[in-house]
């Protein structure tokens, strides 16, 4: 928190943003919590948060279905990280690296996630997860 808080910040958040995670211990620790509902009042989605965690939530969040993945494949395409500092550079270099198409093409397949989840009432995303 003491990291991802002031980069959220940054992007000036309002009344209407959301913030979301997964169901970690560490994530879910009662003092993570209380910061999350002071900064995201009534508009945290989370296990125990203010807004039910949705089925299916990792084809909901970007860095699950499309970043990690990615990142694990570019910081790693040659010579493996030594150090833990050296891992932490190469992470910072490959995301500065990413296509800004590439960054819109993925949030554009969020949004449509985003209906897709609405639209089924929450249950599973067939044709985008058990496409056929």
């Amino acid at each position: 928190l003491t990291f991802g808080l002031p980069g959220i910040d940054q992007y000036d958040p309002d009344e209407e943003t959301l913030f979301q995670q997964d169901g970690a211990t560490s994530h879910t620790a009662n003092v993570s919590m209380g910061l999350l509902r002071l900064a995201f009042p009534g508009r945290l989605i989370s296990k125990n948060g203010d807004i039910p965690w949705p089925p299916r939530s990792p084809d909901l969040t970007a860095p699950d279905f499309f970043l990690w993945g990615y990142l694990k494949c570019k910081v790693f395409e040659e010579n493996a990280p030594r150090t833990k500092e050296d891992l932490k550079e190469r992470i910072r270099q490959e995301i500065n690296n990413i296509p800004l198409q590439m960054l819109q093409n993925a949030m554009g397949g969020f949004h449509l996630r985003l209906q897709q989840c609405v639209q089924n009432q929450g249950r599973h995303l067939t044709g985008t997860i058990f496409k056929k």
